[in-house]
């Protein structure tokens, strides 16, 4: 039977995810699981790289040292950060956290090449201070782009590093700022504008892609070979493929993104008022907003040094209701050097940590009522449900305040849809299911569905 292996790894934490498709049902097992977080490098946030590579590989070990050695694997990661890459295939320096900051001071002098506007009619992507655009113009800025022949994003970088090939997966290269979103490609426009070079810009790749088998070099390390298909690299597009009932839906990890896949893009001026973001899909775009979501409460179980587990601190929060909110998306809550500290500025007082917990969770559901309702008014169109995916899905408190935020028909599951969606890419491209139709009727099949009405 054969085995496939989703690599999906997020902000905080990453997870090998073995599937196999028995009996109609799409079976999973977890077969290894790290942490991941950005680290300090000087004045600077990073990725480390390099362990994110060393903890691949002691998964894909991991599958060999259980007999369930996969024939094919894909890679998922989060959006916007990349590897810059020499003209010996060596990364330049270190992979820098969308979360550092560095690009404030050069947004402005971008703008004054290409305004926001214009961006934005092209490209249909929200603004964010991180967009890879600004990374770039950044990196061009100080000089890091001096040596730069190749650019990755960042799962890109690991199936390089895994086969010694090099792709520029769709979904993925759209998060960048700098993809045409009605062309689907590349906008030299922009990129000549900034002058960015060109040569870091070559034809990408669709999802499903076969890029090619383990080097020999790892095919060694970890005693098998096996081949790379290129799942939906960026995190979200792989959730919403696994989002059993279409229409709305709302991934709920670290980030939340709340849309849903439309034909073609939204880029006039009340989807760039409302900052919707148009990114890549498997057949069009996924029309969605970036809502700051569970990192502020990974932020305070952190800073209580894991005192609590996420359910206790849902169980905390439902024992401490209260009706302080704060803006979940003000860019004060990406990256403080306390967030408790900075909520409890917000809102004016000192909370216990129920209390935090409570007014993380309800300001949340503030923010997804909010963006129903632009989304509503984007599309001209109702919608009567609300499909929550991801790891947030599983926090009831945060589902039933959703569901009277907003309004809807709440349906929750998967948990694991990252993963579950870069399965599906795999398997419908390996010739297991004949679509996608036909793997979300198996998904829909498989997985536990909750509802709250």
């Amino acid at each position: 039977m054969t085995e496939f292996l989703a690599i999906d790894i997020g902000a905080s934490s990453g997870r090998h995810i073995l599937g196999r498709e028995i009996n109609g049902k799409l079976v999973l097992e977890e077969i290894y699981r790290f942490s991941n977080s950005p680290l300090e490098a000087g004045n600077r946030l990073v990725w480390n790289a390099e362990r994110l590579f060393a903890e691949i590989l002691t998964g894909l070990k991991r599958a060999k040292e259980i007999g369930r050695i996969p024939r094919y694997v894909g890679i998922d990661t989060w959006a916007v950060d990349y590897a810059l890459i020499d003209g010996d295939g060596k990364m330049i320096d270190d992979v820098v956290s969308y979360r550092d900051g560095r690009t404030a001071r050069v947004i402005e002098k971008v703008h004054e090449r290409v305004p926001f506007e214009t961006l934005y009619e092209r490209t249909g992507i929200q603004f964010q201070p991180f967009n890879t655009v600004y990374q770039l113009y950044e990196d061009k800025d100080s000089g890091r782009l001096e040596k730069a022949k190749y650019m990755l994003m960042l799962p890109d970088y690991l199936h390089y590093r895994l086969t010694g090939k090099m792709s520029r997966e769709y979904t993925n290269a759209t998060s960048t700022g700098l993809v045409n979103a009605r062309l689907r490609d590349w906008d030299s426009d922009i990129i000549r504008a900034l002058d960015l070079p060109e040569e870091l810009f070559p034809e990408t790749q669709a999802s499903g892609t076969k890029l090619g088998a383990f080097s020999k070099e790892i095919e060694n390390i970890v005693g098998y070979s096996a081949e790379i298909i290129l799942p939906a690299t960026h995190d979200t597009a792989s959730a919403v493929i696994a989002a059993p009932f279409g229409g709305l839906y709302l991934s709920s990890g670290t980030w939340s993104l709340l849309g849903a896949e439309m034909k073609q893009p939204y880029t006039d001026e009340k989807s760039r008022r409302y900052n919707y973001s148009n990114e890549g899909s498997l057949d069009g775009v996924r029309l969605q907003k970036n809502i700051m979501g569970l990192w502020m409460i990974q932020q305070i179980r952190r800073e209580t040094n894991d005192a609590y587990s996420f359910a206790q601190l849902a169980d905390m929060a439902r024992r401490s209701a209260n009706d302080y909110l704060v803006d979940v998306n003000d860019n004060r809550f990406l990256a403080p050097a306390n967030m408790r500290a900075e909520i409890e500025a917000a809102v004016g007082r000192s909370l216990d940590t129920g209390e935090i917990a409570y007014c993380i969770f309800s300001s949340l559901a503030k923010g997804y009522a909010q963006a129903v309702g632009e989304f509503e008014t984007i599309t001209k169109k109702k919608y009567d449900s609300l499909n929550i995916i991801g790891g947030g899905s599983k926090n009831e408190l945060l589902n039933e305040l959703t569901a009277r935020a907003t309004g809807k028909h709440i349906y929750t599951g998967p948990t694991e849809a990252t993963a579950i969606g870069n399965l599906a890419v795999q398997m419908v491209s390996a010739g297991v299911f004949d679509g996608i139709a036909s793997a979300r009727k198996v998904i829909k099949n498989s997985f536990e569905i909750g509802e709250i009405l």
